[in-house]
């Protein structure tokens, strides 16, 4: 019988994170974790006809679409990076929102790969007012 905490030990090694939700239902409904876990294994972790880097792409797009928070979109940032996943197809992949989710999820997705991978910009020499992360033109 695996305990929980072997569980999350597990879940971390195999996806290389875990969220602060995973260890809360570890401690406190270990059933329903390995309930959902089991979706994800399936959908996400067992080695199927995609591979795990395209996987990271995907779920990266779709948490960006969903309006995940940061932290949620960088744990699958870091974990494409690991794979060996550029971050510039990274950033092309988070651009594929832009169409379908609009900008402000966008700008959420390009906030937390910039974060992750230290990308900077331009900075204009002409003054300007500065627009923070909620910018949206």
């Amino acid at each position: 019988m695996t305990t929980p905490q072997e569980y999350i030990d597990d879940m971390a090694e195999k996806r290389g994170y875990v969220l602060d939700y995973h260890k809360v239902m570890a401690k406190h409904d270990f059933p329903v974790l390995q309930a959902a876990n089991g979706v994800v294994s399936a959908a996400y972790l067992d080695q199927r006809t995609l591979d795990r880097k395209t996987k990271e792409l995907i779920f990266i797009v779709s948490l960006t679409v969903m309006r995940a928070s940061k932290g949620h979109i960088q744990s699958h940032i870091r974990v494409a990076l690991d794979l060996g996943v550029s971050s510039q197809e990274i950033l092309e992949a988070i651009e594929i929102s832009l169409p379908e989710a609009g900008i402000v999820a966008f700008q959420a997705g390009v906030e937390a790969w910039r974060e992750v991978v230290g990308a900077d910009g331009i900075e204009p020499r002409v003054l300007v007012h500065e627009g923070g992360a909620g910018q949206s033109d």
